[in-house]
């Protein structure tokens, strides 16, 4: 609850980063919810171009066609601070301060069959068993970014300016600067699995939420928008 002085003030809903893991006891999430919502959310869609197709297949192609939706990317800074955990003697903040949000944000980036599964391949090469070969992925994640916008996106481009330090060198604060390239269903074509499918409805979810927007805002100003029209 946002501290405002009001008791009626709203509440606070918190961004988060979902990783949708299929684990062998099947899709476990792990939830990074933000500390702190990033003050500026970036969004740039780039439309697929038919301009941009070659001479000879010029003519071919409507001006106006649109087979795919836009490409997004999402930029936004996530700050993380252990100073309210220590001042509540949180033992985990009192030996790594903010390391184990770092790691969770970085889990991300690397391939993984999901914590528990991660864990038995780790086991299983300590301890000298052959490890069948496997097409690396990274797991599904989502933006969670308020109940009207749930995306699934790659991470793209990450960096992290970590500041002060307990005397482990564990940081105590970090800022991490994450760019972020929203998945469509077309890209999951090719595949198939539980967390695909919760991916994709949440595309599509989003998509059916902004078109119901788009129309109430439309026709609130239909009226408006005809008497511009000069015929």
């Amino acid at each position: 609850m946002a501290e405002t002085g009001y008791t009626r003030s709203p509440r606070l809903v918190r961004g988060a980063l979902v990783q949708l893991a299929e684990d062998v006891i099947g899709v476990v999430p792990n939830v990074i919810p933000f500390q702190y919502n990033p003050e500026t959310l970036t969004r740039k869609l780039t439309p697929w171009n038919p301009f941009e197709v070659d001479q000879t297949g010029r003519g071919q192609i409507a001006p106006t066609a649109q087979p795919y939706d836009p490409k997004e990317a999402v930029t936004l800074e996530i700050h993380f601070d252990a100073a309210d955990q220590l001042e509540e003697s949180d033992p985990i903040a009192g030996q790594v301060g903010v390391a184990d949000r770092i790691a969770a944000i970085e889990k991300l980036l690397l391939p993984s069959q999901g914590l528990l599964g991660d864990l038995l391949g780790a086991a299983a090469a300590l301890a000298g068993a052959p490890q069948p070969p496997q097409r690396p992925t990274v797991p599904v994640a989502l933006l969670v970014w308020g109940p009207g916008r749930i995306l699934p996106v790659r991470v793209t481009d990450y960096s992290i300016d970590e500041t002060t330090f307990l005397p482990s060198l564990h940081p105590l604060t970090a800022k991490i600067s994450l760019s972020l390239e929203v998945l469509t269903p077309d890209v999951f074509r090719c595949e198939s699995g539980p967390a695909i499918e919760l991916a994709v409805a949440a595309y599509r979810f989003f998509r059916l939420q902004q078109s119901a927007l788009a129309l109430q805002y439309n026709a609130r100003n239909a009226a408006q928008a005809l008497s511009l029209l000069p015929f």
